[in-house]
């Protein structure tokens, strides 16, 4: 039995808990008002796309995590992050995406995940100490490719807004993208899956080489984006196909 269905088979074991039985009342509910769609649930979505080898169990859980909080779609987030626990997310890990998404998502929808999340660490006894300490050493930086970095997005917007371009540099490139608590390759996976989640794909021509450059294949991150049609919808997804097909093309040359 492999790992995907290992957690499922768990997931129905542990359905007399609170936070799963509400999970099966949603699925109950989707039934009795959509059964077709619950179908293509059963069927497609986990019958099929969840088994697709192109990404590991693991991986997919990043990418819906990333797409419900970023989307502040609460109502399936129990369900899912017990889901990315069982397929090797840490606890740790869960703490970091939502911490890197308050700033790619806005601080409300963390919030709104961190409440969420809260519960769900509680009712599997994950204590605090699980969770990375704060202030972590963090990852060492790479001055060059930052300096290039902070000298281009300076000329473009740095005379014009000073403050977006300063909190971008010393909050966002030079502590939030260094933290530890998760791997560079996993942080870009969750960044990607946020830009696209949220229509703001203009953003992925620097995210997908920086994703690349931190161990992310082509062919991942565009299993990413066929993970994330069942998510977000297709038309954000179309919306970031040209974008990162520009952004592979540039890459190859």
């Amino acid at each position: 039995m492999n790992l995907f269905s290992i957690t499922i088979a768990s997931l129905t074991l542990l359905a007399s808990t609170p936070a799963l039985a509400q999970s099966t009342q949603l699925r109950d509910g989707v039934r009795a008002v959509a059964p077709a769609l619950e179908k293509y649930q059963h069927d497609t979505l986990f019958g099929d796309l969840w088994k697709r080898p192109g990404l590991g169990a693991r991986d997919r859980s990043i990418i819906t995590l990333s797409a419900l909080i970023t989307r502040n779609q609460t109502a399936e987030l129990t369900e899912y992050l017990n889901l990315a626990l069982d397929n090797g997310v840490k606890p740790s890990e869960v703490s970091e995406i939502i911490t890197h998404l308050a700033f790619y998502a806005g601080w409300g929808n963390a919030m709104a995940a961190a409440a969420v999340t809260k519960d769900v660490f509680g009712a599997r006894k994950i204590a605090t100490e699980q969770l990375s300490p704060p202030p972590p050493q963090l990852f060492a930086l790479n001055e060059a490719a930052e300096a290039d970095r902070a000298k281009r997005v300076g000329e473009l917007f740095g005379a014009v807004f000073p403050g977006v371009t300063q909190y971008t540099t010393d909050v966002l490139f030079r502590d939030l993208w260094l933290r530890p608590g998760l791997a560079p390759r996993d942080r870009s996976l969750v960044t990607i899956s946020s830009l696209v989640a949220s229509g703001q794909v203009a953003q992925l021509n620097g995210h997908i080489p920086i994703g690349m450059n931190n161990g992310l294949t082509q062919a991942e991150i565009a299993e990413a984006l066929t993970h994330l049609t069942f998510y977000v919808g297709w038309p954000n997804v179309f919306s970031a196909m040209p974008v990162a097909k520009e952004a592979f093309e540039k890459r190859a040359r």
